[in-house]
């Protein structure tokens, strides 16, 4: 042959590979509303910056019908390019090649990318459309998965990791995303792991794929993922706004945005909370007033919504905000809230984005479920969480700061760099009624107005003690501000701070309480 005809050999074989499934499969895949694999990956990235590696990958498996069996790339496509012009590497599983099954050479491929993400400091991102393990290559399909998995804890807290969710993502293969800092997930997509017929069987419980692994499942009561997404365009565009926030690896800072050349006070923000304890808002507004331009990127945001967590921007720099959440159970801090912010705080501390905490909390949330569901070492995460963070940590007492709970939102003695409070805020070890019925209680019963002599004795002990000027006095607070300055303080603290350095003892790791 000539080199002419090679390369219209090497031309023909290149469009019958790009071509994955065929063209009946990418009109199946269309039919459903789905993008296929290729499609995902050059949407996701800036356009022609894709670098394909492993496009003539072949499967080693000769048993159960697979012998000669053409499966172009091995059901996934794997390479690297870059968003917003920045580096990532990617994998996208294609299901128009054998519905997207993980076998030995498929997962080689994914691993490979991650290392060099690894190497290269890039980001890592995983595009999951996957019938689950080649069941003819037995277990080889289960070592490239385990193979994965070890990749994923190589990468924690060293490069981010985004998984999409675009299809079906079963079994062994929902552990993969588990593993990684962020989950998008689509509405059509179906994540568990054991389907519907396999609990049927075993358990006798009948529930459909949608009950079971559809996003509002996920997201709703297992708080397995951190955004759902209406289609794959969503879930894209999901992923480029995230990636916005954040550093390439655990070297660097997040990219820093053009600022404000002057920070007006902000007067709206002095009414948004209400004096009365007792009365809910939105602290949502709260942080769209101090964040840049109001561009909060919510997480998580229908799983434990008495809590919020967050990415936004102050002054151009990236910040992750924990707040309490008045309109949803008061802000109580339970269970599922207390792992959601823990989990965020230290994806934040890894990736030098300074947390600022927004406190509103009555406290824990008392009942018998909760102490036997394990609000101790649940609660515990927190308190983990923010003492082992090293980035400059900024709390602003709004409201209600009550016992444990107030010293979980980051108080100065788990290492706060400041703590601003607003002359709203009550600090105290419990709530003024509370208080004074144990403290006073023989003493109400012996009054002749009792009634009016609680109210009394309330209003001396939330003068006496729940303020924000006793906590100043010793030192628990660094100042109090008016609420329209607050932006402005934030903003300022962040400059002061930014060249931070703290060292803790030398350790492999800290046994956070699981």
């Amino acid at each position: 042959m000539t080199i002419d005809q090679k390369i219209q050999e090497l031309n023909r074989q290149r469009d019958e590979l790009l071509l994955g499934g065929g063209q009946e499969r990418i009109d199946r895949q269309h039919g459903a509303g789905s993008l296929t694999a290729r499609e995902r990956v050059n949407t996701l990235l800036d356009q022609d910056s894709f670098q394909e590696s492993g496009l003539f990958a072949r499967h080693r498996c000769s048993l159960f019908g697979m012998a000669g069996k053409k499966m172009p790339g091995d059901g996934v496509v794997t390479g690297a390019g870059s968003i917003d012009g920045r580096l990532v590497h990617l994998a996208s599983q294609d299901f128009t090649v054998g519905g997207g099954s993980v076998g030995e050479v498929h997962s080689e491929k994914i691993v490979q990318m991650m290392q060099t993400s690894l190497k290269t400091g890039s980001p890592f991102i995983l595009i999951n459309d996957s019938g689950g393990a080649r069941i003819q290559e037995g277990i080889d399909s289960l070592s490239g998965y385990g193979k994965v998995f070890y990749n994923n804890v190589m990468l924690s807290g060293v490069v981010p990791q985004i998984s999409l969710i675009c299809g079906p993502c079963a079994g062994g293969a929902a552990y993969s995303p588990a593993l990684t800092d962020f989950i998008i997930q689509t509405r059509t997509a179906r994540m568990f792991i054991t389907g519907p017929s396999v609990i049927k069987a075993v358990t006798g419980e009948e529930v459909s794929a949608e009950e079971l692994g559809g996003p509002a499942a996920q997201m709703n009561i297992s708080g397995v993922v951190h955004f759902v997404a209406e289609d794959d365009l969503d879930a894209i565009a999901i992923c480029r706004r995230l990636l916005s926030f954040l550093p390439s690896n655990n070297m660097e800072d997040p990219p820093l945005l053009e600022a404000e050349e002057v920070i007006l006070p902000d007067k709206r923000l002095n009414e948004i909370v209400p004096v009365d304890p007792k009365q809910s808002y939105d602290v949502r507004e709260v942080i769209a007033r101090i964040v840049d331009r109001g561009d909060f990127m919510e997480v998580q945001d229908m799983f434990a919504p008495n809590i919020v967590i967050g990415l936004g921007r102050l002054q151009g720099r990236s910040v992750g905000i924990v707040a309490n959440q008045p309109s949803v159970m008061a802000g109580v801090l339970d269970i599922n809230a207390s792992d959601k912010a823990a989990r965020f705080i230290r994806f934040c501390n890894a990736f030098n984005i300074p947390l600022v905490t927004l406190v509103d909390v009555p406290g824990f949330m008392p009942g018998v479920e909760q102490e036997y569901g394990g609000i101790i070492r649940h609660g515990a995460k927190m308190l983990f969480a923010y003492s082992a963070a090293t980035v400059p940590k900024i709390t602003v007492v709004m409201r209600k700061a009550y016992g444990g709970a107030y010293l979980a939102m980051c108080c100065k003695d788990l290492d706060a760099d400041r703590v601003i409070s607003w002359p709203t805020a009550e600090i105290a070890v419990m709530g003024a009624e509370g208080a004074v019925d144990v403290i006073f209680r023989n003493e109400i019963k012996k009054a002749e107005d009792a009634v009016s002599r609680r109210q009394e004795l309330i209003a001396e002990y939330r003068d006496t003690f729940s303020t924000p000027y006793v906590s100043a006095s010793r030192l628990h607070v660094d100042d109090i501000i008016e609420p329209a300055d607050t932006r402005r303080y934030l903003a300022m603290a962040l400059d002061i701070l930014h060249s931070k350095r703290e060292f803790r003892p030398q350790k492999k790791h800290g046994l956070i309480p699981l």
